[in-house]
């Protein structure tokens, strides 16, 4: 008995370890893009050009996560998921430092691109590290784990990226990141075991061109609608050229033996409602980081520092909750947890639309900080459930698929967000973003998010139970 007791702390603190070194990566990568949303507006301004056409900034790292995120899984069995983890770090802190030397929004949208190739590695491929370290039961605590360091980024990034705009320059936004990539590397060699599967297939290259063709036209037909930036007939060819290439893909995983992206996962009704409720969840979140500093910032007249010190109590409820998340799927479970958590979070979300630069500072903080403890629960649950029922020998493919289509998510929220406030503007015959136009954006998102809601009543109530420690009452025959 002692032996197995041994035995299983060994395992839990080696999972610990592996999600606290994992979750450096997240924390670099959390830290960057919550950082570089305070900074936008004075980046714009050192650039000429006007502040709502920045969210490409952020838009465009996601477009190419979205992209190289489905050859994650293939690059982790074939060369190794500890080697790829630390690559894809190095890639990245060059992309920072690329990234702190831009002189125009053209060579930023280049180094986010660069930067977001290691991103689409980093991200999946450490959550799988943690994947095959942890069992099931200890997944959600895991999961805990590897967000709780992760989670300092965004609480940490908006004041501290309001102080560097405010007081150096913004190029140290980027910077930043240089020696926590160089910490991590050094960690992920000195202690994270290498894991892998092992596979003999090549590398499905025309399944990373199709999906990647998709993907990317879709996002950039997405990007320009009905914002004035080409012709119309531009952005619908655009889509079109999408909307055939995803079509070919589908028609090429069907016969692949081994495709990047393996859409017969979605089969599993776990995986399936995770990923169908959690994209329509993350549209409606994936825009605050952009909404909400330029509301404070070009609506209030706040400046970057204040409006930093404002928007990081989000992030701060967020980790506030993960102690409670364990507690809470063990008490409701998965399916009762996300139905009633996207209405909640919906409703905080909505709450941000009202906000106005004569209400109190601590009514706004508080509106934040419940809303960062509602939608980190909806996270915490989502990453862990898609898992629930999904075979060790396919966790590869599903990080792969679960992975691009969580950033392609995030990514229509940031376009869905700037193009309702274009169509606002317009509407309204207004030259730069007033207050409404911030309102009707914030309306839009968190209806988004609402629809997530019935969405989650598709999987059985009992889903999810190993991993939740949940028991729901068996009904008498």
């Amino acid at each position: 008995m002692q032996a197995l007791d041994a035995e299983t702390r060994e395992r839990q603190q080696r999972t610990r370890l592996t999600a606290l070194i994992v979750a450096c990566a997240l924390f670099m990568q959390n830290l960057d893009s919550t950082v570089i949303a305070t900074a936008l507006p004075t980046m714009a301004h050192d650039f000429g050009i006007e502040p709502v056409r920045m969210n490409v900034a952020l838009t465009s790292y996601l477009l190419s996560l979205a992209v190289f995120i489905p050859a994650s899984g293939w690059m982790a069995d074939r060369f190794g998921a500890r080697t790829v983890f630390r690559a894809a770090i190095a890639v990245f802190t060059v992309g920072s430092v690329l990234c702190g030397r831009a002189n125009s929004l053209d060579f930023l949208v280049f180094a986010r691109i660069f930067q977001g190739i290691g991103g689409a590695m980093m991200v999946p491929v450490g959550r799988l590290l943690l994947l095959r370290t942890a069992p099931k039961s200890e997944v959600v605590a895991a999961m805990a784990w590897l967000t709780m360091p992760a989670l300092i980024g965004p609480v940490v990034g908006p004041p501290l990226g309001g102080l560097i705009v405010t007081y150096t320059t913004w190029r140290w936004v980027f910077d930043i990141n240089v020696p926590v990539g160089l910490i991590g590397m050094v960690l992920v060699t000195m202690f994270v075991k290498d894991v892998r599967e092992g596979t003999k297939a090549r590398l499905d290259g025309r399944g990373l061109m199709l999906s990647g063709l998709a993907l990317s036209a879709l996002m950039i037909g997405l990007e320009t609608a009905g914002r004035g930036m080409v012709e119309t007939w531009v952005t619908i060819a655009v889509i079109g050229l999408g909307i055939l290439a995803g079509l070919g893909y589908v028609l090429h995983a069907n016969r692949h033996p081994a495709p990047l992206l393996d859409f017969t996962l979605l089969r599993i009704p776990t995986f399936l409602v995770s990923v169908f409720a959690g994209s329509l969840f993350r549209v409606g979140v994936g825009a605050v980081p952009f909404l909400l500093p330029m509301m404070l910032q070009v609506g209030f007249g706040r400046s970057a520092a204040e409006s930093g010190m404002i928007t990081f109590a989000s992030s701060a409820g967020a980790i506030v909750m993960k102690p409670a998340a364990l507690t809470a799927l063990r008490r409701f479970g998965f399916r009762d947890t996300l139905f009633w958590n996207s209405i909640i979070s919906a409703a905080l979300l909505a709450i941000c639309a009202a906000f106005r630069p004569t209400w109190p500072a601590a009514a706004i903080y508080a509106a934040l900080l419940i809303g960062g403890f509602f939608r980190s629960l909806q996270f915490t649950a989502y990453n862990s459930m898609a898992y629930a029922d999904v075979p060790r020998e396919r966790m590869s493919a599903a990080t792969s698929l679960y992975s691009t289509i969580q950033q392609v998510s995030l990514t229509l929220g940031v376009s869905m967000g700037a193009a309702v406030l274009t169509l606002s503007m317009r509407a309204l015959d207004h030259t730069v973003p007033a207050l409404v136009d911030f309102t009707w954006a914030f309306i839009a998102v968190a209806l988004c998010a609402l629809i997530a809601a019935p969405a989650t009543l598709l999987m059985p109530r009992e889903a999810g139970e190993e991993m939740s420690g949940h028991k729901t009452p068996r009904r008498q025959a």
